[in-house]
C-alpha cells in the first residue's frame, strides 16, 4: 500500500467516472423531440464533452441536429464535432468571446416554432462563459471579480449574477420559447438547485430580488445606478416549455472514491458531498482527523466532497484545492497520512493545476526550504509552494464538472 499512489488511483477512477458521457446517452433515451427542428446548444466547462457524447448517441438514435453551438472555457474543446460550432471563452471571468458565443447561441435558437426542440446541455461555469450582460462588460467583469475576491459561495454569487443577464434566471429559456427546452445538467452545485448551476438559464428562478440586495449589502458589491436598477426586477418564476434531467453530481465523485478505497484496502468514510466553507479551515479539519485516528491499524479513507471558498488576503497565486491541502499539512506532519483535494474539472482556481496534494513530510520539506505554511496561505500563494515540494495536481481538463474532492488517507507504507 503506497499513499501516493492509491490518491493517484482514487483521482483517477472518481474523475472518469464523473465523465457525462454515459449520462448524455441515458438522458437522451428520454427524450421526445418535437417534429421540427432539432438545435443543440452546450455551455459550461464540460461544454464540448457532453455536446460530443450528445451528438454520438443522437447519431445512433438516427437523429441529425439542424445547427449546433458549443461555448466552453480555453482549451476545453478536443476537437470538431459534425454540424456544431464551437467557442472557447473566458473562465472564471466572462469576455468577449463569452458575449459572442453567447449571442450564436441566441441567434440558433430565434424564430423556433412549437414543434422545434432546443437540446441544452449545461454543466459548470456557463455563469461566466454563457452570458449576455445587460450592464456594460466593464462592470459585470468588476463585478465578478469583486464576487471572487470576497468570499461568497456559488448559490450567492449566482442570485447576484442572474440579475444582470439577459440569459440567465430562466431567461435563456424564454427566448427559445415557444420551442421545447429538453435540458441536460451536469450539477456543481451543492444540493443540484437547478435555479442555480450556471446561473439557472432555463429554470425557473426560485431567489428574489431581495435576496439578491442582501447580499450585495453583506459584501458590500460595487453597483452603478443601473445595477440598483435592475436589483428591483424580478426573474423569471414560471417556464412551461422546459424539461430537465440531472446527469451526474458531486455525490457520484464521492460515492467512486468510496468504491476505489474500499478496493484498495482502506476503510471508506464518506463525511459529507456538502462541504462548504473556507478552505484552509477544511484543510485544518481533514488534518484533525488524521490526528484522531493516526494509530489506527485500519487504513482508513475520509471522504469529502463539495467547494470551498477562498478570501483574499495575498496577491499570490492557487486555487481553494490547493489551499485546502497546504493547510493540511501542519496538521500531519510526521503521520503516515496524506491529504489531497482536487477539481473535477481539472482547474483550481486561475493557475493549470487541478489542485493539491500533501503527506507527512510536506511541512518538514517546506521548512528546509525557508516557506512558512501560514505566509503562504497569507498571501494565497499555494501553487508555488506546493510547485516547490511536488505537490501540484496536474490533470488537464477532464471533460466534467462537479465540484471539488478532498480525501484524507491514512496508513499503510509510507
Amino acid at each position: 500500500m503506497n499513499l501516493k499512489q492509491d490518491a493517484v488511483r482514487l483521482i483517477q477512477s472518481s474523475l472518469m467516472a464523473a465523465l457525462p458521457d454515459t449520462a448524455v446517452k441515458a438522458a437522451l433515451a428520454e427524450a421526445k423531440f418535437g417534429s421540427g427542428k432539432l438545435v443543440l446548444v452546450s455551455a459550461g466547462k464540460a461544454g464540448w464533452q457532453m455536446a460530443n457524447a450528445a451528438v454520438a448517441a443522437l447519431d445512433e438514435m438516427g437523429k441529425k441536429i439542424d445547427r449546433g453551438v458549443v461555448v466552453t472555457k480555453y482549451d476545453h474543446s478536443q476537437g470538431q464535432i459534425p454540424g456544431v460550432t464551437i467557442y472557447e471563452a473566458g473562465h472564471p471571468v466572462p469576455d468577449e468571446n463569452s458575449y459572442r458565443a453567447t449571442q450564436a447561441a441566441i441567434d440558433a435558437v430565434e424564430g423556433l416554432s412549437a414543434d422545434d426542440t432546443v437540446l441544452f446541455l449545461l454543466s459548470g461555469g456557463g455563469s461566466a462563459l454563457f452570458e449576455k450582460p445587460l450592464i456594460p462588460a466593464e462592470d459585470l467583469q468588476k463585478l465578478t471579480q469583486e464576487l471572487l475576491a470576497c468570499g461568497a459561495d456559488i448559490v450567492e454569487m449566482n442570485t447576484v449574477r442572474k440579475r444582470f443577464s439577459a440569459v440567465k434566471g430562466g431567461r435563456f429559456a424564454e427566448t427559445c420559447a415557444p420551442a421545447k427546452v429538453f435540458v441536460i445538467v451536469l450539477s456543481d452545485v451543492l444540493g443540484d438547485r437547478l435555479d442555480m448551476i450556471a446561473s439557472g438559464p432555463a429554470y425557473p428562478d426560485a431567489s428574489t430580488a431581495a435576496q439578491a440586495r442582501a447580499i450585495v449589502e453583506k459584501y458590500h458589491l460595487t453597483m452603478t445606478a443601473q445595477m440598483k436598477a435592475l436589483l428591483q426586477l424580478e426573474t423569471p418564476k414560471d417556464l412551461a416549455n422546459v424539461e430537465t434531467h440531472i446527469t451526474g453530481s458531486v455525490r457520484q465523485l464521492c460515492e467512486t472514491a468510496a468504491i476505489t478505497a474500499k478496493e484498495l484496502g482502506y476503510v471508506p468514510l464518506v463525511l459529507t458531498d456538502q462541504l462548504n466553507c473556507v478552505a484552509r479551515e477544511a484543510g485544518t479539519f481533514l488534518g484533525n482527523i488524521a490526528k484522531y485516528y493516526a494509530d489506527t491499524d485500519r487504513p482508513m479513507a475520509v471522504i469529502c466532497g463539495g467547494e470551498t471558498v477562498v478570501h483574499l488576503t495575498g496577491h499570490g497565486k492557487g486555487g481553494r484545492n490547493q489551499e485546502l491541502a497546504l493547510a493540511a499539512a501542519e496538521q500531519i506532519q510526521g503521520l503516515n497520512a496524506l491529504v489531497f483535494s482536487v477539481g473535477s474539472d481539472g482547474t483550481d482556481g486561475p493557475t493549470d493545476a487541478a489542485g493539491g496534494m500533501v503527506d507527512g513530510t510536506t511541512c518538514q520539506a517546506l521548512k528546509e526550504l525557508g516557506i512558512s505554511i501560514p505566509a503562504v496561505l497569507q498571501e494565497n500563494d499555494a501553487y508555488n509552494a506546493l510547485k516547490q515540494v511536488n505537490g501540484l495536481i496536474m490533470t488537464g481538463p477532464t471533460g466534467t464538472n462537479v465540484n471539488d474532492l478532498a480525501v484524507l488517507l491514512i496508513g499503510g507504507e509510507a
